[in-house]
């Protein structure tokens, strides 16, 4: 994990390099002001102040130098306008020439983020830090947490499935419960078979040492109001006997990004200290194939008693889910958030970046909406549509866990898992991709957090620290 810790530091009138951002509107009014050799290589360079991530660097004495960054808006600096510069100058130290970084301090700690743990040779490493001064010494501890979640996200889904099974999942579970202060429970074996059957039969045709477990988090004082956070934690998934193509399977060692959506969602919580009852829960199953695996027909009664019928192997992660939120049910929580990596129909109707977001509480759904627009995190809300939930529908019994047209997967999904909420409690659904395929400035191509930063921020005012 790269330590963010050193990136940021505290204005004490350290020497550094000038950083001045400039956009479209005032660009020409800051070129005046510069030397006319600086003119002469910003034109050279065809630098226009346009946004971009452009930036040039301006030479003044041995070692000395000024940078000019193009933004959107100097006014409203975004958390990725720095990332960019982060990610190209020497090694260094850096202030803005006016202002404070703001969010984009967390675009430079990002920036910086590097997932080398396969390469024999990081050029990058040689390079050394980056570090940015800033006068506003608070946010600094916040920034930091947060760049440290992100990157736990990142982490654990860039981890192959060989060295990410569900004993290894829980490890990582544990490391941070060690960290926050929290107790872990670990539900396996016979334990699991009886009390959570549906988690239990999806992750049966796994080899004895990636067994299926439900991981169990408690933090906080018991007192305060009960929060539950959920992530399908499906370390591989080959789609079972329902088997998926080779490409639909190249990238399934991602299908645990719920999991660590939701474990990098609990380290800020605790981290922020926010005054709630924290429940984490994690179904931590392989999907594979073998002569145990459970097949297209079987008929598994869920934790909650609900008999379901397995319509298709590949839609294993609401059934994990299920009984997760039938363990979450059973201590009444006020609200409860999940994270999966669920349907590839969420993906063709909202592309990439934005993770679908299903809810069953106007107010909560507006604030998720608003708050990832101003986090720079953006989530959209999709339907839970009543009326598809006869696509559920199952000759023999309560319900299927897939239906047989292909319209509508995410929110057919939804209505799944809806099933399984209790009544009177707050619920958030996020379909995410949990990866990015192209790379952009502080956010390499690989696995990413999408909706984290977001969901913490309305969580941050619902349950404000004392």
């Amino acid at each position: 994990m790269t330590d963010f810790n050193s990136l940021l530091a505290t204005d004490r009138g350290q020497k550094a390099h000038p950083i001045h951002l400039v956009d479209k509107a005032n660009f020409e009014g800051w070129a005046k002001t510069r030397p006319a050799e600086d003119r002469a290589l910003l034109k050279a360079h065809r630098f226009d102040g346009k946004a971009g991530f452009a930036f040039v660097m301006l030479p003044r004495k041995v070692d000395e130098f000024e940078v000019v960054s193009a933004v959107h808006n100097v006014d409203e600096l975004s958390p990725w306008c720095l990332a960019k510069l982060a990610e190209s100058l020497p090694e260094g130290t850096y202030k803005l020439a006016t202002g404070e970084p703001g969010p984009a301090a967390l675009g430079w700690l990002l920036g910086q983020h590097r997932f080398d743990d396969y390469r024999s040779k990081t050029d990058d490493a040689e390079r050394g830090a980056r570090v940015l001064v800033t006068g506003e010494p608070a946010r600094i501890d916040a920034t930091v947490r947060l760049a440290d979640a992100v990157a736990l996200v990142r982490d654990l889904v860039n981890t192959p499935a060989l060295d990410l099974g569900p004993a290894e999942l829980e490890q990582a579970v544990r490391t941070q419960a060690e960290r926050i202060g929290a107790e872990v429970k670990v539900i396996s074996g016979d334990e699991l078979s009886s009390g959570y059957p549906l988690i239990a039969a999806v992750g049966q045709a796994a080899s004895k040492d990636r067994a299926p477990r439900l991981l169990e988090v408690e933090w906080g004082n018991p007192d305060h109001p009960r929060v539950t956070i959920i992530g399908k934690g499906v370390c591989f998934d080959t789609g079972g006997l329902d088997l998926k193509p080779a490409s639909g399977m190249r990238l399934m060692k991602k299908d645990m990004g719920g999991a660590a959506h939701a474990l990098a969602l609990a380290t800020l919580i605790a981290g922020e200290r926010l005054p709630v009852r924290l429940q984490l829960l994690i179904p931590a199953v392989e999907n594979s194939v073998s002569g145990s695996a459970i097949r297209p027909g079987d008929v598994v009664k869920s934790r909650q008693g609900l008999q379901v019928e397995i319509d298709n192997t590949d839609a294993e992660g609401r059934l994990v889910l299920a009984d997760a939120l039938a363990r979450a049910s059973e201590r009444e929580p006020e609200l409860i958030v999940d994270f999966a990596t669920l349907t590839g129909a969420a993906r063709v109707a909202l592309g990439p970046d934005l993770p679908a977001m299903f809810v069953n509480d106007d107010d909560f759904a507006n604030d998720l909406a608003k708050a990832g627009t101003e986090v720079t995190d953006p989530v959209w809300r999709m339907p839970l549509w009543d009326a598809y939930d006869e696509m559920l529908k199952s000759d023999i019994a309560d319900l299927a866990n897939a239906s047989n047209t292909p319209m509508a997967g995410a929110v057919v999904a939804a209505m799944f898992l809806k099933r399984f909420v209790p009544q009177g409690a707050k619920w958030a659904h996020f379909d995410t991709y949990a990866w990015r395929d192209q790379a952009k400035p502080g956010r390499p191509k690989g696995g990413d957090a999408l909706g984290l930063r977001a969901v913490f921020a309305v969580l941050s005012r619902r349950y404000p620290r004392p």
